[in-house]
């Protein structure tokens, strides 16, 4: 979500990014510095409010989110935290980007309840259908019950080697189940992801041809919600790539 983050802000958009996950990997990528307080936790749990929370457009995580999911779990209404605390702060934004933890417990359930949209990714695994299905199924549930303006904006194969047999065959299986909601560019595998994250700078500016990977899934996406000026943007940005 890092890169998608850097491509919208890139693009003119007033983004937010809200760390769900405990290990705090988003935060990291932001270069967050790890003493920074307030944080999601302390959001989560009635001690801050969203904005006080954000630094430099993140609003952070790190182990303390962990806790402050238990202590969320024993009160009434727990599913409309998120939600409540980003009404203060959305007006300010253009987008807001919620990564969740890979777990779909509380926390996601939280995050689905105040999206709009909803973005799966799926690596190249034998279980990656399994791993779909089983989200969309905790999708349909938010819906059902707490947000029925969810919208399922679609599934990012990630993490992918396309010259192997396996990748290609995870990739046909999601798009014969899933059809136009597979998004057509795949993010290829390469520890050049890793490398930008130790630097804090975003895929395209590290490795400018990995990076059109993202820069693609971002035009995909603004696409998707119909935000066609900074569409256009990210469009360009790519034609000058090639």
């Amino acid at each position: 979500m890092r890169h998608l983050t850097a491509a919208f802000r890139d693009a003119g958009l007033q983004v937010l990014a809200v760390d769900l996950d405990p290990q705090g990997n988003l935060s990291d990528y932001f270069d967050v510095d790890p003493e920074a307080d307030p944080t999601i936790g302390d959001v989560l749990s009635g001690r801050a409010s969203a904005a006080a929370a954000t630094h430099d457009g993140v609003i952070p995580a790190n182990l303390s989110l962990a806790e402050a999911e238990l202590t969320l779990a024993g009160r009434m209404g727990r599913e409309l935290t998120l939600r409540r605390a980003l009404a203060d702060v959305a007006d300010a934004y253009d987008l807001i980007i919620i990564d969740c933890p890979p777990a779909l417990g509380l926390l996601t359930v939280n995050a689905l309840v105040a999206a709009d949209h909803a973005l799966l990714s799926s690596e190249a695994q034998y279980f990656a259908l399994q791993g779909v299905e089983q989200a969309l199924e905790v999708i349909e549930l938010a819906r059902d019950s707490l947000n029925p303006g969810l919208q399922w904006l679609g599934v990012l194969f990630n993490i992918a080697d396309m010259r192997t047999v396996h990748s290609r065959e995870a990739f046909e299986s999601l798009r014969e189940h899933v059809g136009d909601r597979l998004f057509d560019t795949t993010v290829r595998q390469s520890i050049a992801y890793a490398e930008s994250a130790e630097r804090a700078v975003p895929i395209y500016e590290h490795r400018p041809d990995l990076g059109a990977d993202y820069l693609r899934v971002a035009e995909e996406i603004l696409r998707r919600l119909e935000l066609d000026d900074a569409r256009l943007h990210v469009a360009a940005r790519l034609d000058a790539l090639s």
